[in-house]
């Protein structure tokens, strides 16, 4: 994987740099780094590693808080210097498709764990290595995690990346959201405080 394209990106979070990463240069669908500006890689960084949820980030689902998460990740990028990295690993690194056979399990009274494995997949599929690379290839050292998963924290912990805090990202639950927060909690240690 390399960098392989970079652009300005106003938004009404703030300015960013829009950085992608792939293996060619034709991939359509890169990882992407959200640099915003202030960024200086001598301190630690605040950083979230956000895994695309089109249901949630696009769509604005209320099955799940993906899409308030990154909302809330890029304020805190914008006011403070700090970086989004958005990695193509939708539902749980299991595929849309596969999502939504999920949701319908749920639906039918299994939570996210079990739909998943009910599937044939793991709970949670995720990987975070491009997230690392990304890290380094932006000369990041040292981050302050914008994440509730303590999985996250310790992927980088085991990397050359030292995490030297953690920046909550607690949404309130809706009563759509609420059995999904709480499966994330008691069954993932997911830091919700619910």
């Amino acid at each position: 994987m390399q960098r392989q394209a970079e652009a300005p990106i106003p938004t009404r979070h703030g300015h960013f740099s829009m950085v992608a990463y792939a293996e060619k240069n034709t991939e359509r669908m890169p990882h992407i780094a959200f640099v915003a500006e202030g960024f200086d890689p001598t301190r630690p960084v605040p950083v979230r590693i956000h895994s695309e949820c089109m249901t949630g980030d696009v769509f604005g689902s209320r099955r799940c808080d993906c899409g308030e998460q990154l909302e809330t990740s890029l304020n805190i990028a914008a006011e403070r210097g700090g970086v989004v990295i958005y990695l193509r690993q939708e539902g749980r690194g299991i595929g849309l498709i596969n999502k939504l056979k999920a949701y319908n399990l749920q639906d039918l009274g299994l939570n996210t764990a079990e739909a998943n494995t009910h599937l044939g997949f793991d709970v949670d599929a995720r990987q975070y290595d491009a997230a690392i690379f990304i890290l380094q290839d932006l000369g990041i050292e040292a981050v302050e995690l914008i994440t509730n998963n303590p999985a996250k924290v310790e992927a980088l912990r085991r990397s050359p990346i030292r995490v030297t805090g953690r920046i909550p990202l607690v949404i309130p639950p809706h009563d759509d959201s609420r059995h999904y927060l709480k499966t994330k909690q008691e069954l993932m240690g997911h830091l919700l405080g619910l």
